[in-house]
């Protein structure tokens, strides 16, 4: 018997003398989703992401790409997916974040970044990496801020300039309390409504208008579903989160997870650049297809309108947290 015990505890050391699978073993499909087509800049970054993945692994890792909601009917339940392991990656608004973590909600005020410079300020500084840290609260792994841009308001009826322009127009925004109070508190009448109900709703004429960036526009060629008016409100800056299955993270031996952490981070410069490069070709082609693009708004009076909800949801988000954020140098 003690011979047997003994010939047991030798195994044992050789398999932690052994310990796990090197990197060189390990392989994986991994699958990433998005809400938006294969033209929209998530998934021209998710590409390439998916190409230097495989470059870098030597075809070890692969990543699938699922774009236009394949894997899910929005969002918030391919966020539930994130969670639960049935998906690996993937590239979201905000919009329905803040129920999983709602530190990320601070991101979603009005008028809160002056320009792109100060957005990378915050979104790669302390504050940017506590925000992705806190999903980790919620069983996921937060790599990247990717970007979806500044969003603007469009609709059918007619041009905004001013806010009063935008009085009672019926507009569909994301699942997000920040955002439907602070056109709630503008005067419009904000509904919300998953992304890929929104061309139809359009169409049909169930809502007047909705508020994204150029890109998120132009790839669903929203001037088919009647939206002739498009106005630069740039009224929220709107991040895109790059997140990953703890699940699948965790399965990775440390040298691969360091390169798909190294390469998410890398990739969030790349995919800012490419939507910023090319926003102001968009807004010239749309005007091709017949869209009136109002750029000079004023945007003080949306500003304005907008502000009191700043002290609506000050028991959420502390004033020095806000200023902290306008102030970053």
């Amino acid at each position: 018997m003690k011979r047997v015990i003994m010939l047991g505890f030798a195994v044992l050391l050789v398999f932690a003398w052994i310990g796990p699978a090197p990197a060189a073993e390990y392989k994986a499909s991994l699958k990433l989703a998005s809400t938006q087509s294969m033209d929209h800049p998530y998934m021209v970054g998710a590409q390439k992401f998916a190409d230097l993945i495989k470059e870098r692994t030597n075809g070890r890792i692969t990543v699938k790409l699922y774009p236009s909601n394949q894997l899910g009917k929005g969002e918030r339940e391919m966020t539930e997916g994130i969670q639960q392991g049935a998906i690996d990656l993937l590239v979201t608004s905000t919009g329905p974040l803040g129920g999983f973590s709602p530190s990320i909600n601070i991101l979603d005020f009005p008028f809160l970044f002056k320009d792109f410079n100060h957005v990378d300020l915050v979104m790669d500084g302390p504050i940017g990496q506590k925000l992705l840290a806190d999903f980790g609260k919620a069983n996921i792994k937060a790599l990247a801020f990717w970007e979806n841009g500044f969003r603007n308001l469009t609709n059918a009826k007619g041009p905004v300039k001013k806010v009063e322009d935008g009085k009672g127009l019926k507009i569909r925004t994301m699942e997000n309390k920040v955002h439907l109070a602070a056109w709630k508190t503008a005067g419009l009448n904000p509904t919300p409504m998953a992304w890929g109900e929104v061309f139809t709703a359009l169409q049909q004429k169930v809502i007047d208008g909705q508020e994204n960036p150029i890109a998120v526009f132009y790839s669903a060629k929203l001037w088919d579903a009647g939206q002739k008016h498009f106005s630069l409100t740039q009224h929220v800056y709107s991040p895109s989160p790059f997140l990953m299955s703890p699940k699948a993270f965790n399965a990775m031996p440390k040298e691969d997870q360091q390169i798909i952490m190294k390469t998410g981070l890398e990739m969030a410069k790349f995919q800012r650049k490419f939507n910023r490069d090319g926003e102001e070709a968009k807004l010239q082609d749309m005007t091709k297809q017949g869209v009136t693009v109002t750029r000079d708004v004023d945007k003080e009076s949306f500003k304005k309108a907008m502000a009191p909800i700043y002290e609506q949801f000050k028991d959420q988000f502390s004033k020095a947290e806000i200023e902290t954020i306008m102030n970053a140098k």
